[in-house]
């Protein structure tokens, strides 16, 4: 009977020990899990990225020198022409009238004029005899000369029938692409109305805006890389080619770069993404990955302008076997890494992964990397 009130004294005692509370004092006890990063990859330049869309270098507006009304338009965008190829046609019923009138009048006139000539050979030869006065020879060369000119005015009005029926064909003025057609068929168009615009399949660049402070860190010249949204693993080189002096608004500068060799398959339009390289404030800086930041619900730097800002970091101290909170200076970013250019030592160990849930001078245990 005693053995068996000891036994019950027991379990109770048991039951009284809470597994919460237990699991509670032994969390505390033991020291977090901490995985970190060894200070050592550098780096001398910092990436900065910009956003934009492939746009042609040359966008040419193309339309006929005259008035009339259109045939049928065989075009669709994106169709790519040969230079000398024929995009559109006026219907050339009038100016062929035009072109017949003006052989009739040439014929007329060389008819006239040939026969006022062969008129003053004639009085000419018969004043030598007394036969006319001088006035009649007179009279006669006045004809002949004005029916000689007559007929040179003739002449170039058939030219320029003729080369108006020229200008009744359309054609490309080089290799390149139907970007838009600007008209139907079958309208009627005045001289110099927009038909189609075309540009150079192989000739594209960017444009956007950067700050004050970029701007003035670049020249034209400057190399960039141009990544293609649609397909990352592949890339463009570029070349600043203009920069804005004046702002398109608030210190916003613009920027636009050409695409050097772009392949067949490169098209107008596609998103890409502009990578710069600019050398960092500091002689390196220490790449370390953005998850080790430090966030508390307040900024931890804006490095948009290009110039060097703060954050903070949980470094681990091997002695003490914790984790010290500090702040370091970034100076921009490369990849998924933050570029460290002050605060942080070759050697050291940098929180990598859980930062949120550290606090400074807590005890932690090194993970393996």
């Amino acid at each position: 009977m005693k053995n068996a009130l000891c036994l019950l004294a027991a379990i109770f005692a048991l039951a009284g020990c809470s597994p919460a509370e237990d699991e509670t004092n032994t969390s505390q006890n033991t020291p977090r899990g901490l995985k970190t990063v060894l200070v050592e990859n550098t780096e001398r330049s910092v990436l900065r990225r910009f956003p934009s869309v492939l746009q042609p270098s040359e966008l040419s507006t193309v339309g006929f020198e005259m008035s009339g009304r259109v045939k049928t338009i065989d075009l669709r965008v994106g169709q790519v022409v040969a230079k000398g190829e024929l995009l559109a046609e006026l219907d050339s019923e009038a100016v062929e009238i035009q072109i017949a009138s003006a052989e009739a009048a040439v014929a007329q006139a060389r008819v006239t004029a040939e026969n006022n000539a062969a008129n003053l050979a004639r009085q000419e030869q018969l004043l030598t005899t007394g036969t006319v006065t001088r006035a009649t020879v007179d009279n006669a060369r006045t004809e002949a000369t004005s029916t000689a000119q007559a007929l040179v005015q003739a002449e170039r009005a058939l030219d320029s029938a003729r080369e108006t029926a020229g200008n009744t064909k359309l054609f490309a003025p080089f290799d390149g692409v139907i970007n838009s057609i600007d008209t139907q068929s079958f309208a009627t168009v005045s001289a110099g109305t927009p038909i189609a615009t075309l540009y150079k399949g192989d000739e594209f660049e960017v444009s956007f805006t950067v700050s004050y402070d970029v701007v003035n860190r670049l020249v034209v010249g400057k190399v960039a890389t141009l990544r293609l949204a649609d397909a990352p693993d592949r890339t463009l080189r570029g070349i600043v080619t203009e920069l804005g002096a004046s702002a398109d608004t608030v210190s916003s500068f613009p920027v636009i770069i050409s695409a050097q060799d772009a392949p067949d398959d490169i098209k107008s339009g596609m998103a890409v993404e502009v990578n710069l390289e600019f050398d960092l404030p500091a002689d390196i800086g220490f790449t370390i990955p953005i998850s080790a930041a430090v966030i508390e619900g307040t900024r931890t730097g804006d490095v948009s302008t290009g110039q060097p800002a703060p954050i903070q970091l949980f470094v681990y101290d091997p002695d003490t076997q914790t984790v010290k909170k500090r702040a370091v200076m970034i100076g921009g970013v490369r990849e998924n890494s933050v570029l460290v250019i002050s605060g942080l030592e070759a050697g050291e160990r940098v929180a990598s992964a859980g930062v949120s849930f550290l606090t400074d001078g807590q005890s932690v245990t090194l993970l393996e990397d």
